[in-house]
């Protein structure tokens, strides 16, 4: 329970400092800045967001076993795991290609030596900000439920 406890803060940690230095890298003037933030949410994805969220999964299901809670008696359990399954479209639905557009983009701009209106784009994406304001939801709610268990 304790792991399971564990690898959630990682990942809250993780969405936290990725989500401050996306921020801070979109108000950026300066090329310089922009790239070294980028860098550092590059960083927060691939050591805190990506293996903390398949660790708090694998965790919460050794934890469901070992203390013996079943998905068909325990409701919250239930939907806090649909909810996060909900999350993994978002990969390969908005993500990985958005994620290949910002990079081009950034690419572009350190290239010329300033923030172009393509990397402005590419912070301004749409899609992007609502599934990262989807995954803050569903990730709060899933906390909730499992502080709480109210039903």
């Amino acid at each position: 329970m304790l792991l399971h406890v564990a690898t959630a803060f990682w990942l809250v940690a993780g969405l936290a400092g990725r989500d401050v230095s996306f921020t801070r890298a979109a108000r950026a003037t300066d090329i310089t800045s922009v790239r070294a933030l980028a860098g550092a949410v590059g960083v927060f994805d691939r050591f805190f967001v990506i293996p903390a969220s398949i660790a708090v999964l694998v965790a919460g299901l050794i934890a469901m076993v070992a203390t013996h809670l079943s998905l068909g008696e325990e409701t919250w359990l239930l939907v806090a795991l649909i909810l996060f399954l909900t999350l993994i479209p978002l990969v390969p639905l908005v993500f990985v290609p958005r994620r290949r557009v910002f990079e081009a983009a950034l690419a572009g701009s350190v290239a010329a030596g300033e923030i172009t209106p393509a990397l402005r784009a590419a912070f301004a994406d749409r899609a992007v900000a609502g599934a990262r304001w989807y995954e803050r939801i569903v990730v709060a709610v899933i906390i909730a439920l499992m502080v709480t268990k109210p039903f």
